[in-house]
């Protein structure tokens, strides 16, 4: 449990420091993202989450 809150919290510094740092990027990414067909937002957001679930395996079993 210790390592997911660890994990939620670098991932809000990380989304913090890249509005902070670029806010007009951000702006249009997010609006990009607003204009992106619904099952392109799927496809991106399960390969993402496959992607992090797949880096943290080989972190937990590789570098353990």
């Amino acid at each position: 449990m210790r390592d997911l809150v660890a994990a939620l919290g670098l991932a809000l510094a990380i989304e913090g420091l890249l509005f902070a740092s670029f806010p007009d990027a951000m702006k249009r990414a997010l609006l990009e993202a607003a204009e992106s067909p619904r099952e392109s937002m799927r496809t991106v957001g399960l390969v993402s989450a496959l992607v992090g679930v797949g880096i943290i395996w080989a972190v937990r079993r590789l570098w353990a």
